[in-house]
């Protein structure tokens, strides 16, 4: 037969865990070194509306945008070695680009954002500027 013993008050007087869960992490993935910003990039960021700094900062969390599964298995690889790591944002909302088939959004106003293989410097720029 089981026993049963009185609940310990002891128990419900534990403290909480000490260790919290991580939700979000902003540890940066790589070093970004320099930022640089062609012409032509900082325009299309003012006629866009968009932040530099959110684009840096989902570059250097390892959320590369518009990029096919090759190219962002490339970037994975390239973190962790000395290669070169680019990311490609789309300058529209989540809407369009999501109505835009992929084949025809290259037309779309895009931002290239390159880490070069030594993470001296990281550009922002235009494809065009390339």
């Amino acid at each position: 037969s089981m026993t049963t013993t009185p609940a310990s008050t002891t128990n419900a007087a534990a403290p909480a865990p000490t260790t919290p869960t991580i939700i979000y992490s902003n540890t940066a993935r790589f070093p970004l070194g320099q930022i640089m910003a062609t012409p032509g990039a900082l325009e299309l960021l003012q006629e866009t509306g968009f932040s530099a700094a959110a684009l840096i900062s989902r570059h250097v969390h390892g959320d590369w945008g518009d990029l096919c599964e090759e190219d962002r298995t490339e970037n994975e690889f390239a973190v962790t070695r000395r290669l070169r790591i680019l990311s490609c944002y789309r300058l529209v909302d989540a809407a369009r680009l999501a109505a835009t088939p992929t084949e025809k959004r290259s037309s779309l106003p895009t931002l290239w954002i390159i880490s070069e293989a030594d993470r001296s410097v990281t550009t922002l720029l235009r494809p065009s500027d390339y």
